[in-house]
């Protein structure tokens, strides 16, 4: 894949090169006080340093030629990535009990949109769209309708995974938020106001955001920021990049109107594929838990601060202490509580992982297997 990113990157570079030296020997014969080049010793050398280009970096010398514009070839790109990922984007339709103004329930009607995760129907979605639906009918890229079910829901992640009863569907393909950068260019596919199909474009903003934004459990961490247009009906739907892959499922915007004002936000896949195939195989997310409390760290050392050890978890029994700043998990770096939180959601129960302490002046490595969150901790 980085091969040909940098094949690509080189062909920029080139044409602009050339162009470059192009318009630098165009203005040497055209104004007064220059020194003057016959313009058939500029044709000869610019289409030496065209063959010179071609040479290195493969290009086809079409590329060169007047009139071929990147414009049209990005607008070409961009037109094909979507064709290539619609079929794995679906649009859903909700019906699920709500309170009214009167605080009366009743029926109610939504809508939201979701990602194809398995050929056989199994289908990603955002909590906060699927949980608690009375009804959800899914509606496929080529307009079929589908009766689904809940297959399982996790509030800690805002993630739900809903089934079709449907064969030789188009999965769409995943890729980790760690190979993606800041700047990177992405595109939003979903069902804004339940208008189907709806692509916009944008970079990504920033990455591991910890918003002031509390689920029913857990604080929802390690979301991608974008500020392609994401609106109500969106959740659910993903957010891709320029190989057409799934980085993240869009969940939520910040915007006093309600609606997009620039400042969106989704769910990375690394914690959205691991939190489905938990609910695929379980029927629930089994959110693993090491059994620490985190204090406030005013030591001088990055990390998180172990303010308490419960007793009998997995952080107890691998023989981590009270007062300990761990520092890595599992190679990661540690800063924040945030930090920690992210790294366990993306693991599974039943896990090794190894652990980097801070503790007296030396640094110390354990190893320790993860276990299921009990219900009570989880209150």
């Amino acid at each position: 894949m980085s091969n040909n990113k940098n094949i690509k990157i080189k062909k920029y570079v080139s044409v602009l090169i050339v162009a470059a030296l192009s318009s630098a020997l165009f203005a040497a014969t055209s104004f007064s006080g220059c020194i003057m080049i016959k313009p058939d010793v500029v044709a000869e050398q610019v289409e030496k340093f065209e063959k010179k280009i071609e040479e290195v970096t493969d290009a086809p010398k079409e590329l060169f030629k007047p009139g071929n514009s990147y414009l049209k070839a990005f607008n070409s790109e961009v037109s094909s990535l979507v064709e290539k990922v619609n079929p794995s984007v679906v649009a859903l339709t909700v019906t699920a009990m709500r309170e009214d103004f009167f605080g009366n329930a009743a029926l109610a009607q939504g809508v939201g949109s979701g990602v194809v995760y398995t050929e056989d129907g199994f289908i990603i979605t955002n909590n906060h769209v699927a949980g608690g639906a009375v009804e959800l009918l899914v509606t496929l890229s080529d307009g079929s309708n589908y009766k689904a079910s809940v297959t399982g829901t996790s509030p800690e992640t805002d993630i739900a995974v809903i089934k079709i009863d449907a064969e030789g569907l188009k999965p769409a393909s995943f890729a980790s938020i760690e190979e993606q950068r800041v700047g990177d260019f992405v595109i939003a596919i979903g069902s804004p106001f339940g208008i189907q199909q709806t692509v916009t474009t944008g970079i990504i903003s920033g990455k591991n955001r910890n918003i002031p934004v509390a689920s029913d459990q857990l604080r929802i961490v390690d979301l991608i920021q974008t500020d392609a247009a994401i609106n109500p009906g969106n959740s659910g739907g993903p957010l891709i990049n320029i190989y057409g892959e799934v980085i993240g499922i869009n969940t939520l915007i910040f915007s006093p109107s309600g609606a997009s004002a620039g400042i969106g936000f989704a769910i990375p896949t690394d914690t959205a594929t691991n939190i489905a195939g938990q609910i695929i195989k379980y029927g629930e997310a089994r959110i693993p838990f090491i059994g620490v409390q985190m204090g406030v760290n005013d030591t001088e050392i990055p990390g998180v601060y172990i303010q308490e050890i419960i007793a009998d978890t997995p952080a107890s029994k691998a023989g981590l202490q009270k007062g300990d700043i761990m520092v890595e998990f599992n190679g990661a770096e540690l800063k924040t509580p945030f930090d920690l939180l992210t790294q366990i959601i993306r693991q599974n129960c039943g896990d090794i992982v190894s652990i980097k302490i801070y503790r007296n002046g030396a640094y110390l490595d354990f190893n320790l297997q993860l276990e299921q969150c009990p219900a009570e901790i989880k209150r």
